[in-house]
C-alpha cells in the first residue's frame, strides 16, 4: 500500500505544471517586453492565459494584469501592459511601456492547459532601474585658447589703429623711427601736416616780424638819403 502510494505521489508530480522563469533588465522609460511562448501546432492548441504579479498560484493569476482567450486580448487592467506578439502562434510576452520603477517585481504567466495541473507556468524577475545622468561637465574653451593662433594677426591690427591717436607733439619723435609699411609712413606725414595746421597764430606772428624789419629798413634808407641830400 505504501509503495502504491509513493508510485500515485510521483505520477501526479510528474504530471504536474511545468515552472520556468526568466530575468529581464531594463531602465526607467524604456519599453520592457518580458517573453512567454507554449506551443501552437493546430488551432486546437491555441488557449487562454493571463499575466499577474507576484508568483504563480495554484491557479489563475494573482494581481491579474491581462487576459487572453488565445485570440485575442479580453481583460485589460492597466493600458501599459500589453501582448504585442502574435497570439495564434503562441507568443504571449508582456510588453510593459514606458517602464517605471514600481514595475520591478516578479511577474506569472499562465498558460491554461486542458487537463488537470496541466498549466504552464513561469515566473519573471524583472529589475527597472533608473536612467544614469552624465555629470560630465562640458568643456570650456578660454579666450586665450580661441585667438592663440591669430594673436600675431590681432596685434599689428591694434598697433595699426593706433597710428591716428597719436598726438601732435608726439607727431615728430614717432617719424624719427623707420617706417615699417608705406602706410604707417603715410600715416606719420598726414599727423605732421595736421600739426602745422593746428597752430597757424605762430605763421601769422613770424609774417608779421618780417614786416615789421622790412618797413624798419625802409624808413632807414630814406632817412640816410635825406641826410645826404641836405
Amino acid at each position: 500500500l505504501y509503495a502504491l502510494c509513493s508510485a500515485t505521489t510521483f505520477v501526479f508530480l510528474s504530471t504536474g505544471p511545468t515552472v520556468s522563469g526568466s530575468l529581464v533588465k531594463g531602465k526607467v522609460g524604456q519599453n520592457i517586453t518580458v517573453p512567454c511562448f507554449y506551443t501552437v501546432k493546430r488551432t486546437q492548441d491555441i488557449t487562454s492565459m493571463c499575466w499577474g504579479r507576484d508568483s504563480c498560484p495554484v491557479s489563475k493569476c494573482y494581481q491579474t494584469i491581462i487576459w487572453t482567450d488565445g485570440w485575442k486580448v479580453t481583460e485589460q487592467y492597466n493600458s501599459r501592459y500589453m501582448l504585442k506578439g502574435n497570439l495564434l502562434m503562441g507568443d504571449v510576452s508582456l510588453t510593459i511601456v514606458n517602464a517605471e520603477e514600481g514595475d520591478s517585481g516578479i511577474y506569472c504567466c499562465r498558460v491554461e492547459i486542458l487537463g488537470w495541473f496541466n498549466d504552464q507556468t513561469s515566473n519573471h524577475k524583472v529589475v527597472i532601474e533608473k536612467a544614469r545622468i552624465s555629470t560630465a561637465s562640458p568643456h570650456i574653451y578660454t579666450s586665450e585658447q580661441t585667438s592663440a593662433h591669430g594673436s600675431t594677426s590681432e596685434s599689428s591690427f591694434t598697433i595699426t589703429r593706433t597710428w591716428p591717436l597719436v598726438s601732435a607733439s608726439e607727431a615728430p619723435q614717432t617719424a624719427s623711427g623707420p617706417c615699417s609699411s608705406a602706410s604707417d609712413c603715410l600715416d606719420v606725414t598726414s599727423n605732421l601736416q595736421n600739426a602745422s595746421v593746428l597752430h597757424p597764430s605762430q605763421q601769422y606772428s613770424e609774417n608779421g616780424l618780417y614786416i615789421g624789419i622790412g618797413l624798419c629798413a625802409v624808413l632807414l634808407a630814406i632817412l640816410i638819403l635825406a641826410l645826404f641830400i641836405t
